[in-house]
């Protein structure tokens, strides 16, 4: 799995690509961590558009983000999961938890 993030304008944008499982959900974890301390968003935008496979590890991931974020005051989302991430979000029902995005918004 391989984690790259960008910040502009108050968000941090982290694309999670391949497959994130109890093998590197820690490493995600400490990627999202050191990135959100680095910069202090407001947002956090958590882009799954090429992340292929997710088990319960994920949603361990996203809760804890979505926990730190809120206790700055700022929102976690999730953007562009495909099929099988989106049917662990929905078993889990992080929809009623973090905003999934399913297409991004162009923003001017």
């Amino acid at each position: 799995m391989t984690v790259t993030s960008r910040y502009s304008d108050s968000r941090l944008t982290v694309c999670l690509a391949g497959e994130l499982d109890h093998h590197c959900a820690r490493e995600a974890m400490h990627e999202i961590s050191e990135a959100a301390d680095s910069f202090l968003p407001r947002e956090i935008v958590l882009d799954l558009r090429k992340l292929s496979f997710m088990d319960s590890s994920g949603i361990a991931v996203i809760i804890k983000t979505h926990r730190s974020i809120s206790l700055r005051g700022g929102k976690l989302y999730v953007e562009c999961p495909q099929a099988q991430p989106m049917k662990v979000l929905r078993a889990a029902g992080i929809g009623s938890i973090v905003e999934i995005i399913s297409k991004r918004e162009v923003t001017t």
